[in-house]
């Protein structure tokens, strides 16, 4: 009997140090996890922080350029450039005989008048659409109603 309680014993004794490693693995695993947690969390806070109140997303507001990367999407952006525009001397294109519609209403023009702003609209390089748009704004021009979906297309078409 005492044999066998020695062996216990030393059986016990052998199996200490293997659960000693085993529960310092265990501790290790436990310890990395909660640092993986943690980790993650911080990423995900800092994902999440662009999130409103109510769930939906804060904008991401784009640092505006300069008037050249306008596309008309963002009127913010139109109306510096069109302000920025009224600092600046106002550019012509080859268009002085529309200064005499100065203070017209754009539903006012006759077909003969209208013909004079398509000519010029037509002869118009995409990319001086929309400067052209500003120079007629800023000099009290108001462009056809009829050829304003034309001047619409143009300028997209410059943006493409």
């Amino acid at each position: 009997m005492q044999i066998n309680q020695k062996a216990s014993a030393v059986s016990r004794n052998q199996t200490t140090p293997n659960a000693e490693i085993q529960l310092s693995i265990m501790s290790e695993i436990t310890i990395i996890s909660i640092i993986s947690l943690l980790t993650l969390g911080a990423i995900a806070y800092i994902f999440g922080r662009n999130r409103r109140s109510d769930g939906s997303e804060e904008p991401i507001v784009v640092g505006s350029g300069d008037c050249s990367t306008c596309t008309g999407d963002d009127p913010k952006c139109e109306q510096v450039c069109m302000m920025e525009a009224a600092t600046k001397p106002i550019e012509y294109f080859d268009d002085e005989e529309l200064d005499a519609f100065k203070g017209r209403s754009a539903s006012s023009y006759t077909d003969a008048e209208i013909e004079q702003f398509a000519y010029v609209l037509h002869t118009l390089q995409p990319k001086d659409a929309a400067p052209w748009s500003r120079s007629i704004t800023l000099r009290g021009i108001q462009l056809p109603e009829s050829l304003r979906d034309e001047l619409i297309m143009l300028i997209e078409s410059a943006n493409e």
